[in-house]
C-alpha cells in the first residue's frame, strides 16, 4: 500500500506553486548521510516506498533510515474517455512536491561507502536527480 494521509481537511487541492528552493527540510536533521534532491518534481508514495525498500535491502537491516518526505498532496484524474465538464475527477494518488535542496532520506550507523551505494540505487527509483550529502565531521 502506497503512502497516503490518514485524514485530510479537504479531499481535493489545487495545483499550487512549484517554484523556489526548499526552505525547510534542506539540511541533515537525524542521520550522518542523506539523499538531497537537485531538481524539482512530484514524488508519489509508491516511489518513496520503492526507494525505501531498495535502501533497506542494500543495508541488510543494518543502520537506521529516516524518510524525510511524505505525500500530502492529492492528485485527481478523470477516467478514460469521459467528456469534459462534470467537475473535477476523483483522487487517484498522493504526491510529495519536492523542491531542489530537500533532503529525502537520511541514514546513520553504516559506513559511508555503503550509504553512498544505497542512495545511488535509490536515486535510480526517483523521478529527479539527487546527490549524496554527509554531515560535517562524518568520515566519508
Amino acid at each position: 500500500m502506497a503512502l497516503a494521509p490518514a485524514r485530510t481537511k479537504y479531499r481535493k487541492s489545487q495545483k499550487g506553486s512549484r517554484a523556489g528552493n526548499a526552505k525547510r527540510g534542506n539540511t541533515l536533521a537525524f542521520g550522518e548521510f542523506g539523499l538531497q534532491s537537485l531538481t524539482r518534481g512530484p514524488m508519489t508514495g509508491q516511489q518513496i516506498e520503492a526507494a525505501r525498500v531498495t535502501i533497506s535491502r542494500h543495508l541488510k537491516r543494518k543502520g537506521k533510515l529516516w524518510i524525510r518526505v511524505f505525500p500530502h498532496k492529492p492528485i485527481t484524474k478523470k477516467p478514460a474517455e469521459v467528456r469534459q465538464g462534470q467537475g473535477k475527477g476523483p483522487v487517484e494518488f498522493y504526491i510529495a512536491q519536492i523542491r531542489p535542496g530537500a533532503v529525502l532520506f537520511e541514514l546513520a550507523g553504516v559506513p559511508a561507502t555503503t550509504a553512498k551505494e544505497a542512495f545511488r540505487l535509490a536515486d535510480a527509483k526517483l523521478p529527479f536527480h539527487c546527490r549524496f550529502i554527509a554531515r560535517e565531521g562524518a568520515v566519508v
